[in-house]
């Protein structure tokens, strides 16, 4: 079984977006996918996203677009945008796929590396992106390696044996030696990334050298927001695709 995995999250129905993805995933020689989440909501595509995600993952979570569309959290608490793309999504899934979502929960917990959609504290719905929430992450689960997602923006943090917390956000490409300390770490958003860079993220963990490498890959925008706007989404939705936000 090969050490290389390709870490995926909040794809959200973008079809386009995943299609690069696994492209540039089998491009890399790449045959193992861990999915972190939220494989539906905002994009027009939720139930072909969803079977891809779910299919070729060799682990997959739930995210809270996940479970808002299989009816086990509200979605009151969304916004209206948000909102309506759920209930959008809903009229989109068969049985077949609900029943998929209802299987699924939002960690999987497991020795080296460890996965939750939003944090060990909260794993639907608590946003890590300051340092003091990645520490408080850590200290709640003390795992070697954790992997999160949610926030739609790459981050990487390394508690060190003396207690202290390096790392944050992260733009673009970079590679990261994992060998010391333990780790807190986002690839980020293959479907909406929020860092002002429309170009898909995600990212390649490395189980043997103990490397991690972000990974950004440019899509068909365009089409992505064509088909949300066919599908008579809130036009918010796709504008937003093209300004990474």
């Amino acid at each position: 079984m090969s050490d290389h995995i390709a870490i995926i999250s909040d794809v959200h129905g973008n079809r386009h977006a995943l299609e690069a993805v696994r492209r540039a995933i089998r491009q890399a020689r790449i045959t193992r996918i861990w999915c972190l989440g939220d494989m539906v909501g905002y994009g027009a595509h939720p139930a072909e996203c969803l079977r891809v995600c779910v299919q070729e993952s060799e682990r997959c979570i739930a995210g809270n677009h996940d479970l808002a569309a299989a009816g086990r959290v509200k979605s009151d608490v969304f916004s209206s945008h948000a909102r309506a793309a759920i209930e959008w999504t809903r009229t989109r899934l068969d049985r077949n796929s609900l029943d998929r979502l209802a299987a699924l929960e939002p960690q999987d917990i497991a020795d080296p590396v460890s996965l939750f959609h939003a944090s060990p504290r909260d794993p639907v719905w608590e946003y890590v992106i300051t340092n003091e929430q990645a520490r408080a992450a850590l200290d709640e689960y003390p795992a070697r390696i954790v992997m999160i997602g949610h926030t739609h923006l790459a981050g990487a943090w390394r508690l060190g044996d003396d207690g202290r917390l390096d790392g944050g956000l992260v733009r673009g490409e970079e590679t990261l030696s994992l060998e010391t300390g333990r780790w807190l770490i986002n690839p980020g958003s293959v479907g909406q990334p929020r860092d002002l860079d429309p170009r898909a993220s995600w990212a390649i963990l490395d189980l043997e050298a103990l490397t991690l490498r972000f990974r950004r890959t440019p899509y068909d925008v365009p089409g992505a927001q064509n088909a949300i706007q066919a599908a008579g989404l809130p036009a918010e939705l796709g504008a937003r695709l093209a300004e990474g936000r």
